[in-house]
């Protein structure tokens, strides 16, 4: 369980180094992610980049368990 939880930590140490370059390449934008923006309220929700993050945590965390 700690090795999984230390794991979960650097993937969102990761991310949070890369996030300025992640956005440039639009990951915080995909098609499929829902924008609604309206007079004083913008609703933003990340479908496509949820599914894609799912993914890659899935596939990360079946190879540290192989």
């Amino acid at each position: 369980m700690s090795r999984i939880l230390i794991i979960i930590g650097l993937i969102i140490v990761a991310v949070g180094i890369l996030w300025p370059w992640l956005t440039r390449i639009g990951f915080g934008r995909l098609p499929g992610d829902i924008l609604i923006v309206r007079e004083n309220v913008s609703i933003y929700i990340p479908i496509t980049t949820g599914l894609i993050v799912s993914i890659l945590l899935t596939v990360v965390l079946w190879l540290t368990n192989r």
